[in-house]
């Protein structure tokens, strides 16, 4: 067993011994993946304490529009039917209000699919902030066997 510190004609070895040098990496890379602390995802936020008393009346925003799609193609805005251009009109109104009103949009099941997205591009170029969609938990079973 014989080790050879160069070549066999007595010059020394010109390249560099690289495996000392990964083993120390190596190593060094395990401690410091060891001693790194556990990193934690959380976010303190300071929530406001409960109130259990109603807020005044001058407060609370009464008016709320909705607008339902029928299964005729029709477009409801509290309960009397309407156009698109009225609809447009109808929330440039709503939007001078000093408390803009909620809207509410309800369509039903078996309302177009095409009618529901020209409403839904009209609300969003309108602007109007205080939008939500209502009626959802009707269908929460839709499309279950029944005992499911």
């Amino acid at each position: 067993m014989a080790m050879s510190g160069g070549k066999d004609d007595g010059s020394p070895m010109m390249e560099m011994n690289t495996t000392p040098l990964i083993d120390v990496m190596l190593v060094l890379l395990i401690m410091f993946i060891i001693t790194i602390p556990v990193a934690t995802h959380s976010v303190d936020i300071d929530l406001p304490a409960p109130n259990n008393d109603p807020p005044p009346p001058d407060q609370i925003d009464p008016i709320k529009n909705k607008i339902v799609l029928t299964q005729q193609g029709e477009i409801l805005w509290n309960g009397d039917s309407i156009d698109q251009s009225e609809l447009v009109r109808n929330l440039e109104i709503s939007k001078t209000y000093e408390v803009e009103p909620e809207l509410q949009f309800e369509p039903e099941s078996l309302a177009s699919y095409d009618l529901s997205s020209k409403v839904l591009n009209i609300i969003k170029g309108s602007g109007v902030t205080k939008f939500g969609f209502v009626g959802n938990e009707k269908y929460r079973s839709f499309g279950k066997p029944a005992g499911s």
